[in-house]
């Protein structure tokens, strides 16, 4: 794999920022969620401690705190969204029924479904019944109503009242007295409109709110197939008060209205769970919304939502609540909820606090409200983390590509230099890219530069090597050569002794050069099985240079080493080492001369030079007299053998040693010092 390729994969490794961004953003977004059911259930707590002081605005009738509506029996009023046309069509109401009452007897029994409104202090009540024969009213046979009817019961003034609706045609209709001594109550104000269907019929009626007293029973008189059968919320026989009339109390929803804040609803419940009024926000509150693109708001939605909420619970048109706040809020404690609505589209936050009145819970406030306006601000944050994440991407993956090409091409440049060698192995170092850069690469170039220089050096060894072999051997082999010749043609004994006696010096001079090429092989055999133990480098050289004073006396030897010098070294590798150094010395110093030996600490290692006078280095060959078959050795007589291995036996030591050897010339060009560098070894004693 392409090292832009591995880079590419290393930078999806980035893919972490935007994952943890969108951590952040969810930790936001639950945040804020707790911090609006906080502040949710504050509001609700302030709006039902409010109508804590005004338990009037929930219950207009105070019996009502004391005696609980049945579910049963009490009937449910909406309040009306515009005005109600009474014609006995159900145009105009809501869908579904409140509530359906049946008859104990017949086949089928007759059935009773109703709807209640209200608006501008009239009730409007929608009954549908059920009735397989329909009977009308015939005034000839009686004043009182004879035919099927309804009945219609309140109470006004701690007195019950009744009223009746019969007709002998379908069409408007009106109430009127149910008995002599009710003759009081103005019932011509309930006006309806009868309309027969083909189950029954339908009636439609209106009247003041007023005169209901807050309670209502309604019950359908079915007289066909000669009996009577019966079907309402109240009982023919029963002479208490009618079940109560549930409708929203006057000024309810405005004083609710009041509280409504931004996008929120308010709804009021009584203690047994019936909506008495619901406010939105006035008109003149707006919201400033946040418009999202839809595809947008869906992702941002399928990644921050992260919980499955219940869908939001709406009041049943018998108009109750089944909502888990609610319930905990009648019980007196505070409660929050989260709901989904529109298909899971939208989140809505409900908060319930309990309504309480000497210290019982008469009622409670449900306070909703969209979440929109708190999601646009984790929809924004998420799009701007969207649009800042995928920018530091591409930047970070065209910044790692671009990178990446360079580190390839430099690498590319490299590869194609070191592959650049000539067919006879020869290679251009003047052409290699020897990079300055401080970086891995650049420390490579020079470590690829530095090895095709070692390998360019070996390569010259190795082509000169026939060359300088050639030059060695052509002498003693042509000095044999001639005197086997002259051996054959003479014929005296004493010139055949001479002509025999070159032979042989020719013949040594071949043994001695075959030695001197063996040596090298040799020493590193013997180097490699070397043991190392403690060596004072001082103490050595004192010994040494005795010896060398016997055996050279035409020089001068002298030693500056003013403290213990430990190495960790071999003493026979040490003095073979030695041994090179005087006699290299020995050879290109004249008679009288000084060869002069110091032990100076350098670093972390010793220096042991030798210095003597007589030519210097030349340039060509300062950084290459260490190594094999390299001689800087002017003319010299025949039986002395000179290939430049004595040098490269002391570098093979040295290295062995851990250390280095270097060759320089003096500063004043007088001669030449040949240093070695050994790792010291550090005791007690010594001094740095």
């Amino acid at each position: 794999m392409s090292l832009r390729r591995q880079l590419l994969l290393v930078s999806l490794l980035l893919l972490a920022i935007p994952w943890a961004g969108v951590r952040f953003v969810q930790e936001i977004e639950h945040t804020l969620r707790k911090g609006q059911a906080q502040a949710l259930e504050a509001t609700a707590r302030a709006v039902a401690a409010s109508f804590g002081e005004r338990p009037e605005l929930l219950y207009p009738w105070p019996q009502r705190t004391r005696e609980p509506a049945s579910p049963e029996t009490s009937l449910y009023v909406r309040p009306a969204e515009g005005p109600v046309q009474v014609d006995g069509y159900a145009d105009g109401w809501p869908e579904g029924w409140s509530g359906s009452f049946s008859s104990a007897s017949g086949t089928p029994p007759t059935r009773l479904r109703y709807q209640a409104m209200t608006r501008n202090g009239q009730l409007y009540l929608l009954l549908a019944i059920d009735d397989a024969q329909v009977v009308y009213n015939n005034p000839g046979l009686s004043p009182e109503a004879n035919g099927d009817r309804v009945l219609l019961r309140t109470w006004e003034n701690g007195r019950r009242q009744e009223y009746v609706i019969a007709t002998a045609a379908p069409g408007n209709v009106r109430g009127r007295h149910a008995g002599a001594h009710q003759r009081f109550a103005a019932a011509s104000r309930i006006a309806g409109y009868w309309q027969d269907t083909e189950s029954g019929y339908t009636l439609e009626l209106a009247l003041p709110l007023a005169m209901t007293g807050g309670r209502l029973g309604i019950e359908v008189i079915d007289v066909g197939n000669g009996e009577r059968r019966t079907a309402g919320n109240i009982d023919p026989l029963d002479t208490s008060a009618p079940p109560w009339l549930l409708y929203p109390p006057p000024g309810l929803d405005a004083a609710l209205r009041a509280f409504a804040g931004p996008g929120q609803t308010l709804l009021a419940y009584d203690a047994w769970q019936w909506e008495l009024a619901a406010a939105n926000a006035p008109d003149n509150v707006t919201t400033r919304e946040q418009h999202t693109f839809w595809l947008l708001q869906w992702i941002y939605r399928r990644i921050l939502d992260s919980e499955d909420y219940p869908p939001l619970p709406a009041t049943s048109a018998h108009g109750r609540l089944e909502a888990a706040e609610l319930v905990q809020a009648l019980h007196g404690q505070p409660g929050s909820r989260w709901y989904r609505t529109d298909g899971g589209r939208h989140t809505v936050l409900a908060a319930a606090a309990p309504v309480m009145v000497e210290g019982r819970a008469v009622g409670a406030i449900v306070v909703r409200q969209g979440l929109e306006q708190y999601l646009s601000l984790t929809d924004r944050a998420f799009s701007r983390l969207l649009g800042y994440s995928l920018l530091a991407i591409a930047i970070a993956a065209l910044g790692l590509l671009g990178y990446a090409s360079v580190l390839s091409w430099r690498i590319g440049r490299l590869g194609r230099a070191a592959r650049q060698v000539s067919e006879r192995g020869r290679i251009n170092l003047a052409e290699f890219p020897r990079s300055d850069a401080r970086d891995e690469i650049g420390e490579l170039s020079r470590s690829y530069a530095g090895l095709l220089a070692e390998l360019d050096t070996y390569n010259e060894y190795l082509r000169t090597l026939s060359r300088k072999l050639s030059h060695e051997l052509r002498t003693p082999v042509a000095v044999i050569q001639s005197s086997l010749d002259n051996l054959e043609q003479a014929e005296d004994v004493g010139e055949r002794l001479v002509y025999v006696q070159r032979s042989r010096e020719g013949l040594q001079r071949l043994t001695r050069i075959l030695a001197a090429m063996t040596e090298a092989s040799r020493v590193e055999d013997s180097v490699r099985g070397s043991a190392l133990a403690p060596l004072d480098l001082r103490e050595l050289l004192e010994q040494m240079l005795q010896t060398y004073r016997d055996i050279c006396p035409s020089r001068q030897f002298t030693l500056e080493a003013e403290q213990p010098a430990l190495v960790q070294a071999c003493a026979d590798l040490v003095v073979q080492a030695l041994d090179k150094l005087v006699e290299n010395a020995v050879t290109f110093s004249p008679e009288g001369s000084v060869i002069a030996f110091s032990l100076r600490p350098m670093g972390r290692y010793w220096a042991l030079a030798v210095e003597n006078q007589g030519p210097v280095l030349p340039e060509a060959l300062r950084g290459r007299v260490f190594e094999a078959m390299v001689s800087v050795r002017g003319e010299q007589p025949q039986e002395q053998v000179h290939l430049g291995l004595g040098l490269y036996i002391v570098k093979l030591i040295v290295e062995y040693l851990g250390g280095e050897a270097q060759a320089l010339n003096r500063t004043d060009g007088s001669g030449v010092i040949v240093r070695l560098l050994l790792p010291r070894l550090e005791s007690p004693g010594s001094e740095s």
